[in-house]
């Protein structure tokens, strides 16, 4: 386990960080760009966790966030360390498992839906936002430096599964179901 007593070092006042490895990167490399972002994504999560009820997607949710910090582990361990924490397919597979169990309680989507809803679906929608900003940390990175394709598979089932939740409790939860777009509707 982790174990932080003292939470400054200074050591970062100079714009670097650390990786797991024990070298040093600049705060704006694009590895640390995809730490910061799924680091988000996690705290986004935090708040439509905070905004729901008990029940599945609460329970969900709260395991996805700590394999959000598997994923943050495996972006800040550079490829070719071994016994390094990386994101496994079963991860993923279990996301799909979770998203075939709400959307089995939906009704298929005849439209784009809005963002929004009751506050948890917004914040779910809102989790989804970010989650994909991360992703593109994450794929912008691997152009550059190897990136697990388990993290990259993840992270994008995850998004899948924060816009079938944000769905899920608008319908079963909240019961205001999908707020449908509506083309041109401002002209």
């Amino acid at each position: 386990m982790v174990k932080l007593n003292k939470i400054y070092t200074r050591t970062g006042d100079g714009g670097g960080t650390g990786l797991a490895d024990g070298s040093r990167i600049a705060k704006s490399a694009p590895r640390m760009a995809a730490v910061g972002d799924v680091d988000e994504a996690n705290s986004a999560i935090g708040v439509a966790i905070a905004a729901l009820a008990d029940g599945e997607v609460r329970r969900a949710l709260t395991r996805f966030q700590n394999d959000l910090f598997d994923l943050g582990a495996d972006l800040a361990t550079p490829d070719g360390v071994a016994g390094a924490l990386r994101i496994v397919a079963t991860q993923t597979t279990g996301i799909e498992a979770a998203i075939d169990r709400l959307n089995a309680d939906l009704a298929p989507l005849t439209s784009f839906i809005l963002p929004g809803g009751c506050p948890a679906s917004a914040a779910l929608h809102l989790a989804r936002a970010i989650v994909r900003r991360a992703e593109r940390a994450m794929v912008a990175l691997g152009e550059n430096e190897p990136v697990n394709p388990h993290a990259l598979a993840y992270i994008n089932r995850l998004s899948d599964y924060l816009f079938v939740a944000a769905r899920w409790v608008n319908d079963k939860g909240a019961g205001a179901g999908d707020i449908l777009w509506v083309p041109g509707a401002s002209r």
